[in-house]
């Protein structure tokens, strides 16, 4: 049985930076490619039920489509997902300001943030998992936020096919912290979210205004569409008469999420199901929050390597993370990283269709 491989080659450049497409194979049929602009995840190619395979998450065609304008595709978010009101906070008796570029608030690190940066990477195989480990030096004072900070995340892809995304950081001053990655997936490779069914283990959510900021403490999703404890479908769930759909247009909430055994351990978070149930993908994490996005900004004016349109609801993204506005609001688990700690985080792709296949 082939053993997992990590290959390398050109995919453009990025003013005088060369940019370079990293493959890990598991030998076993999943296989990642991965970008070293933004360390967008390209490419996550997955066998079905029946072995057919395709890539399961949403691609633009190009590095110029990726440096351009676009939602994030793919890519390393920080250094802080999702968003800080305003563009501010205050740690330590000091304030800080990020530049706003979301309705006058500061989201996924602000407009240089890390998902516009090129990363340092170095690739390795063993005879049971390949993996690329991305490394990026943020100086004090970048997009406003304190702190240098020394980022690695290393995506680690094993025989079974599970996809791993592994955090770490350190910083020189007290700052704040909040990674995730920003994959649309779309497990029928059919360009429609809406009749997949998820599940999130999650008994609250975050309710949001107008512009996406939390209104306040987390919400019971009992008796609402936000109930998701057991699956549902997408696009029945999306259309329902509701208020904060309707702020939205979808999904587009931090769900709490129900906690494990120890405060690092990991658990479900999501399970997400296509049509008819011809792949399945897990989503693991150590992470207290996931962001559920249904892509509902999307408008097909973004094309896909293939010639296609990123449509709205074509996809959903399902960032773990800690909650939006963390450093505005005490309440919530902390973001603060200090000189003498280290940020952790791990989150994991698992395929259980791929095990149910073999059996």
């Amino acid at each position: 049985m082939p053993r997992p491989t990590v290959n390398r080659k050109p995919f453009g450049a990025h003013g005088p930076t060369d940019v370079d497409v990293w493959t890990l194979d598991s030998g076993t049929g999943v296989r990642a490619e991965i970008l070293t602009y933004g360390g967008i995840l390209h490419r996550l190619t997955v066998p079905d039920t029946q072995g057919a395979s395709a890539s399961i998450v949403r691609s633009l065609a190009s590095l110029d489509d990726y440096t351009g304008k676009n939602p994030f595709f793919g890519a390393l978010i920080g250094r802080f997902a999702n968003r800080i009101a305003h563009g501010r906070f205050t740690l330590d008796g000091a304030t800080y300001h990020i530049p706003a570029n979301d309705r006058g608030h500061a989201l996924h690190g602000g407009p240089e943030g890390f998902h516009t940066r090129v990363w340092q990477a170095a690739g390795e195989a063993t005879d049971t998992a390949a993996a690329l480990r991305l490394t990026l030096h943020s100086p004090d004072g970048d997009m406003g936020f304190p702190g240098a900070l020394d980022v690695a995340v290393t995506y680690t892809l094993d025989r079974a096919g599970t996809l791993a995304l592994d955090y770490t950081a350190t910083t020189d001053r007290p700052t704040v912290v909040n990674l995730t990655n920003h994959a649309y997936f779309d497990l029928a490779a059919q360009g429609d979210i809406r009749g997949h069914t998820l599940q999130v283990d999650a008994g609250s959510y975050l309710p949001v205004d107008d512009e996406g900021i939390p209104e306040g403490p987390a919400a019971a999703v009992r008796a609402t569409p936000f109930d998701l404890t057991t699956p549902r479908t997408v696009g029945e769930r999306i259309t329902l008469p509701d208020e904060q759909l309707r702020r939205a247009g979808g999904f587009d909430h931090c769900w709490v999420l129900d906690g494990p055994g120890t405060p690092a351990g990991l658990r479900r978070a999501a399970r997400l199901t296509a049509p008819r149930a011809e792949r399945v993908m897990e989503v693991w994490t150590t992470e207290p929050g996931i962001q559920v996005y249904t892509a509902n900004q999307l408008d097909g004016t973004l094309a896909d390597p293939d010639g296609g349109r990123h449509e709205r609801h074509s996809a959903v993204c399902l960032e773990t993370q800690h909650l939006p506005d963390s450093p505005n609001r005490p309440g919530l688990p902390g973001t603060v990283l200090r000189p003498d700690g280290v940020f952790s985080s791990r989150t994991e792709l698992r395929f259980p269709h791929l095990t149910a296949a073999k059996d």
